[in-house]
Order: C-alpha cells, then sequence, then structure tokens
C-alpha cells in the first residue's frame, strides 16, 4: 500500500499513539503476505471496513458454514467480528484501521468443545498465527485433544496467541487455551500501562497488550467503545505477531515468539509477574532490536518440557541431553566396528575355502597328467577357478568402506530461565 494511502487509526485508537503505529511501525511492516486465523464466533466479512480482508474459513461447529455471519449489533455476537478488525480493518466506513492492515483473516467459527479442530484446521489451510480471544475454565489445566492440536501446530511453525481470561478478580481461574503449553498466553493493560482489574493471574501468562477502554468494530459495521478484556490484548498482539512474520518470513515461530517476549517493557510488580507476565508488548522494538538466539524463551521452554515427557501425543522425538547423545554414538560405533569384524572374518573364511579347493585341483592335475589320464569319472567341480594369481571376482570381499557418518541428532536447544525485557517508553510517543 503507498505511503500516501495508508490508512490513520482514529483518535479514540489510543493503542495507535502508544505503540507509535503509523510512524514508527507502518514504515517497516503492515503484515502482507500474512494469514491470522481468527478463532472465535464468526466474522461479518461483509461490512465495508473488512470487505477484501477475509480468506477462506469454516465453521468447524456442528452447524457448519463458511465462517461467516450476518450484520447484528449485539455485542457479544459481535466478537469475532471486533476481534478481526483489531488485526487488520481498512477503515472503509468508520475510519477504525486494524494495527497490520495488509494482513488477511480467516474466520473459524469455533467454542470450548472443538477448539481442537479450529486449530488444526487453521494450520492446515495457511494460516501464520492463529489469534484465540476465547477462554474456558479447567479443572485440570489444557485437555490433551487441545494441547496435541497446539503441538500439531507449533510442529508446522505457527504462532498460537490466546487470552488470559477475565476472570482475576472473580475467581481467578486456570483458562484453556491459554494454559496449554506453548500458547502465547496474553493478559490486558490500560493507556497507562497499568495491568487491567481483570485479567487472570496465573503462571502461564505470557506478556501484556492494550485491552482496557478498547473499542472495537460490530458485526453491523459500526463501532463500540468502552471495552475491555483480553480478548482485545490477544487480538492485538496476534497483529504484532503478523507485523513480524511479515518483515521476517524466514523467521520460525519459535523465534517470533521469542522475540516478542524479549521486547517487553515491564509493568505491574517488578519482572515477571502472574498478571503481565514479561511485560507489555512493543511492536516496534519487536520489529528492530536485536534478539540474540540464546534470550529466554519460557513459552516454548514449557512446549519443549511437555513435548519430552509426552513423545506420543506430540508427535516429536524427545530432545536428548549431551550425554545421551555421546552415549548413543559411542554404541553405533561400537555396532559398526562388530559388523565390520564379521564381514572380515567372514570374507577370510571364504577366500581360505577357495584357496584349499584351488590347491586341491592343481594336485589332482599333476596326478592324472603322470599316470596319462584322469583319476576315476568325469570332474563335477563346476566352472574353472580364476586363473592363479588373479585374486577373488570383483565384488567378492576387498577392505570394507569407511564407515558412514553419525546421524543428526534432533532435538531442541535448552533455554535458559527468563530474565526482564526492555524496550522504549509507553505510551504515548
Amino acid at each position: 500500500m503507498p505511503a500516501a494511502a495508508a490508512p490513520r487509526g482514529r483518535e479514540d485508537q489510543w493503542w495507535f499513539s502508544a505503540w507509535a503505529i503509523e510512524k514508527k511501525v507502518w514504515p517497516i511492516s503492515r503484515g502482507v503476505g500474512v494469514t491470522v486465523a481468527v478463532v472465535d464466533n464468526g466474522v461479518n466479512g461483509r461490512i465495508p471496513d473488512l470487505q477484501g480482508v477475509l480468506v477462506a474459513g469454516t465453521d468447524v461447529t456442528p452447524a457448519g458454514g463458511d465462517g461467516q455471519i450476518g450484520p447484528t449489533s449485539d455485542l457479544d455476537a459481535s466478537h469475532g467480528t471486533g476481534m478481526a478488525g483489531l488485526i487488520a480493518s481498512q477503515g472503509t466506513s468508520t475510519g477504525y484501521v486494524g494495527v497490520a492492515p495488509e494482513a488477511k483473516i480467516m474466520s473459524v467459527k469455533s467454542d470450548f468443545s472443538v477448539w481442537d479442530k479450529a486449530i488444526r484446521y487453521a494450520t492446515d489451510h495457511g494460516a501464520k498465527v492463529i489469534s484465540i480471544s476465547q477462554a474456558f475454565a479447567t479443572l485440570h489445566g489444557c485437555r490433551p485433544q487441545n494441547q496435541q492440536a497446539v503441538s500439531y501446530a507449533l510442529q508446522r511453525d505457527v504462532v498460537v496467541i490466546a487470552g488470559s481470561g477475565n476472570d482475576g478478580d472473580r475467581g481467578n481461574k486456570s483458562m484453556e487455551p491459554a494454559n496449554c503449553a506453548g500458547v502465547l498466553a496474553v493478559g490486558a493493560v490500560d493507556n497507562q500501562k497499568r495491568p487491567w482489574v481483570g485479567s487472570e493471574r496465573q503462571p502461564y501468562v505470557a506478556v501484556a497488550a492494550p485491552g482496557d477502554a478498547v473499542n472495537a468494530l460490530q458485526a453491523d459495521g459500526r463501532v463500540a467503545t468502552d471495552l475491555a478484556g483480553t480478548s482485545q490484548a490477544t487480538a492485538l498482539t496476534a497483529a504484532a505477531a503478523a507485523l513480524i512474520r511479515s518483515k521476517y518470513p524466514q523467521m520460525s515461530a519459535r523465534e517470533v515468539v521469542q522475540r516478542i517476549i524479549n521486547t517487553t517493557e515491564d509493568v505491574g510488580p517488578p519482572g515477571k509477574d502472574n498478571i503481565s507476565g514479561e511485560g507489555v508488548v512493543i511492536p516496534y522494538a519487536a520489529l528492530t532490536a536485536k534478539v540474540p538466539r540464546s534470550a529466554p524463551n519460557p513459552v516454548f521452554s514449557a512446549y519443549d518440557q511437555w513435548a519430552k515427557a509426552n513423545p506420543a501425543q506430540s508427535g516429536t522425538t524427545p530432545s536428548k541431553t549431551a550425554a545421551e547423545k555421546a552415549a548413543d554414538e559411542s554404541s553405533e560405533q561400537a555396532a559398526r566396528n562388530t559388523r565390520y569384524l564379521v564381514i572380515g572374518l567372514v570374507v577370510v573364511g571364504v577366500l581360505g575355502v577357495l584357496f584349499l579347493i584351488f590347491i586341491g585341483l592343481r594336485s589332482r592335475k599333476k596326478v592324472a597328467s603322470a599316470v596319462g589320464g584322469p583319476v576315476g569319472g568325469p570332474q563335477q567341480f563346476g566352472p574353472p577357478g580364476p586363473p592363479p594369481g588373479a585374486g577373488p571376482p570383483p565384488g567378492w570381499g576387498g577392505p570394507p568402506g569407511p564407515p558412514p557418518p553419525p546421524g543428526q541428532q534432533g532435538g531442541q536447544p535448552h533455554m535458559p530461565p527468563q530474565g526482564p525485557g526492555g524496550a522504549g517508553p509507553y505510551p504515548p510517543r
């Protein structure tokens, strides 16, 4: 999109100034080439602000369909449309613009009973970021089918983001899918960087993003104001991930999450905490900072631990320690040496037998020549062997070739514990 035609955020979209979207972020990336799957209750892609934004989607609930809904002014029914607008609205009618306006939206209509199907569908149909602004209280953590679906997405290089939950001040329950290993769980803050009171206080919270007093599109094309929740924070973080994936298309999902975490600004209680995680997301810093490969990545470290403990469910081979790898290599080398020794002994034995047969034939020929004819009937030894000194025919024995190079070991690098992040001032600029 040419700079002159770039949309501008509305005055009430305070996160635009807080994140310096127009001045600093959009000159670097606007999300082109990235599809974000919005796993929610459906999106109305026919309103002016979202026309041309949606790609083919689906409804994984028993109702079936293409994932789109009709116009409505009901806030709950408009939830998915609001999340799509935060990411990629064009501002055509209302002036309300998404943070990644050149990204595409895949609407995957879903609910808590079929999240696993939604995640797998989005993964198989080209989404590079999955945004889930839904939450369900669970007593025993992430359900196996959902954890396996998250693993399926991560193994196929998809970033999975979910809201931490909105009951932090009313029970503070553990929420799924935010509590699934490998999910980037997001809390909410206001325009003063203060954690929103409703954000869940849970150890799975990784980062925070604008979520208090964040308005959103309705499915009737109007803008609803004075909203709050980790849903909005999740969608805005997904938009930030889309910006990164667009700028760095070869960067893995693991690295994208690592980059987001290590460029946050600390908010709330000092250091990592259970309401804002490592701090508030700063898109410009995430796009420009130098983040070393050794930087902490607690989200993927948690996933690696789960995958190692559950190789059958994750579909991965668990990572091995250096000692285990060395022991495996030593055992493999010993097995190769044993095979070579056996082959050598067999070859020597075969050559010895052939040599004895050759000597026996020569002796019989000499005796027959001395008495004027062969002894006994015709020879029954088959075709003659090689002439003296010719050695064995090709393919028989010979020195063994060099051993094959040792196999490459699998596994993921160990990530050290997370330390404090850091970024520029926030907000506004």
